[in-house]
């Protein structure tokens, strides 16, 4: 648990910013807090990649729920939606936690960045070229159970996946990013709970204390951005966080 006898505001800011930064980004745009912190605190913060990961894990069950509970108010949420997302994504969850334990996943993701990459540049397409008319998404239960198993699995997934599919599917930006973000409670729940019990508490550390005091002060925020930035601008830059963030985890992977 935290060693709250070593805590001083200069060792716990820099983090506060990081999670704060990251919510921020997550709850406007429906992804990339595990990937904005994750790579925050491995590689500028020194953290062990694993340490890192469970981190993430454990404050995004936190996050998630304030972040909902924004996006619910702001009437951001679609829960026909909900419904169809959060039981595949808790069952994608717990596999892909399974598989994390057991089996190294790391071989696929430059794949899966590279088609997250392309969905992405889609996007950035549909956006420019000015037609966002919203249409009732069809692929719903799938979505959500790829995405949870590849947030377990992979470390990050839930939103880039079924954030952006449901998006080139057809789905309104502001409902699809609040429902999305929403769901994504029971989702980390589930996740974190499998973590603890392989782990116990070590993932509760100061700077695990530091991502969650900035990620909970970004969380109400997202909701507003999502409800106040038009469809057309919002999916341009769901395209452009997409492309970026996939494009950078290739060059991570191939890289080693």
């Amino acid at each position: 648990m935290f060693d709250l006898s070593a805590a001083s505001i200069e060792a716990i800011l820099p983090f506060i910013a990081i999670g704060f930064a990251a919510q921020l980004v997550d709850g406007a745009l429906g992804m990339a807090f595990g990937l904005i912190n994750s790579t925050l605190l491995v590689s500028v913060m020194g953290m062990p990649p694993a340490l890192a990961s469970a981190s993430v894990h454990a404050v995004e069950t936190f996050t998630t729920a304030a972040s909902g509970v924004s996006h619910v108010l702001h009437k951001n949420v679609d829960w026909r939606m909900f419904r169809r997302l959060v039981i595949p994504g808790m069952i994608g969850g717990a596999l892909g936690a399974y598989v994390l334990a057991n089996v190294d996943a790391a071989h696929a993701k430059p794949f899966v960045m590279a088609y997250l990459a392309a969905i992405g540049l889609y996007l950035l397409y549909r956006a420019w070229r000015g037609r966002v008319e919203p249409r009732t998404p069809k692929i719903i239960e799938p979505l959500g159970l790829a995405g949870g198993f590849l947030d377990a699995a992979g470390g990050g997934g839930w939103g880039p996946v079924v954030t952006s599919n449901l998006l080139v599917q057809g789905s309104a930006p502001r409902e699809t990013i609040g429902t999305v973000n929403t769901s994504e409670f029971f989702l980390t729940t589930t996740i974190s709970a499998t973590f603890i019990a392989s782990l116990g508490f070590a993932a509760f550390t100061l700077q695990t204390l530091g991502v969650l005091i900035g990620g909970l002060l970004a969380a109400p925020l997202g909701g507003v951005l999502a409800k106040r930035v038009p469809a057309r601008p919002l999916m341009a830059m769901v395209g452009v966080l997409l492309t970026l963030t996939s494009a950078f985890s290739i060059w991570q992977a191939l890289s080693k």
